[in-house]
């Protein structure tokens, strides 16, 4: 589907909310990598390239969604995804490098270490992977320090073993061993979820709630989680590179296993279509605060990158 196409089965809501966060994400990123004026210029060079102008910024978008759900101020919650953000694309440059997924092309344009160099690729997701905590510690993105605690030790669960980086290794492994649906199911829940799940918390968190009153946003971040992965797995498989910004059909030549490889293209599209309507269950207890949240959940299974 041309990206035209696309964009225009996206609500007014969705893509308004879209272009806002994205405009905010950029703008605030050019002013924390503004250039220095020395040899490390360079660094700041290639984080700004993997950083500014690309991606659909959906945990920003979700971030800032689930903070609409408790009317929190826009600036913590733009600070906060700002923070995801930045470790999220760290993750996509060490992704990308030779000794992983070994990509030339991300988001339409070249992979970090092929517009630069390996060297320089490292410490710029290095370097994105400390900004986020940076930004989440400072007094500018909340005033009582007990949250700014809460949401780093949340960040730093959902993207060390326990999260993103686990569920990275389970991906490498399973390039070698024969993972069922179930090992799938797990290896994306870390990999891809728990960063979502960030999100949804992150967002509770901003708006006092307490624990045991996020169950409602962590079952909603559970089940878009998958049906997000559900989707990259189709558009792997049926997919176009000059649309998707990206190299295609990669999983089958490494002969992962994924959930389409698993279920099939039908199956798999209806079980992400059932987790769609499942994750908007969830919100059935809100009203129109929870608007942003709906149109991004069919969003994920509807994108055609």
């Amino acid at each position: 589907m041309p990206a035209d196409s696309a964009m225009s089965v996206v609500p007014l809501v969705l893509k308004t909310a879209m272009d806002r966060v994205s405009g905010d994400i950029d703008q605030m990123f050019d002013r924390l990598l503004a250039e220095p004026g020395d040899p490390r210029r360079r660094l700041y060079q290639a984080m700004r390239h993997a950083a500014i102008g690309g991606g659909k910024r959906l945990r920003p978008l979700l971030v800032r969604a689930a903070a609409d759900l408790y009317h929190v101020d826009r600036m913590p919650a733009l600070r906060v995804g700002v923070a995801i953000e930045s470790l999220h694309v760290y993750s996509l440059i060490h992704d990308d490098m030779p000794c992983m997924d070994d990509d030339d092309l991300r988001r339409g344009r070249p992979t970090v270490h092929k517009a630069y160099d390996e060297a320089t690729a490292v410490l710029a997701g290095d370097a994105l992977h400390a900004l986020a905590f940076e930004v989440i510690a400072d007094p500018e993105t909340h005033a009582d320090p007990f949250m700014r605690a809460e949401l780093a030790l949340e960040l730093a669960k959902a993207s060390g073993p326990s999260g993103m980086a686990g569920g990275q290794m389970m991906d490498i492994a399973a390039e070698s061993e024969e993972f069922d649906l179930g090992a799938v199911t797990r290896l994306q829940q870390l990999k891809t979820g728990a960063l979502i799940g960030f999100c949804l918390e992150a967002g509770a968190i901003l708006g006092h709630i307490p624990p045991e009153g996020r169950r409602t946003v962590r079952a909603y971040a559970r089940d878009v989680g998958l049906a997000f992965q559900i989707a990259d797995d189709l558009l792997d498989v049926e997919g176009e590179a000059a649309v998707t910004g990206k190299a295609v059909g990669k999983d089958a030549g490494k002969g992962k296993a994924t959930f389409v490889s698993l279920l099939g293209p039908e199956r798999a599209r209806q079980q992400a279509e059932m987790l769609v309507d499942q994750a908007i269950g969830h919100l059935a207890g809100f009203g129109s605060e929870a608007t942003l949240l709906r149109s991004i959940a069919r969003y994920v299974v509807e994108r055609d990158r």
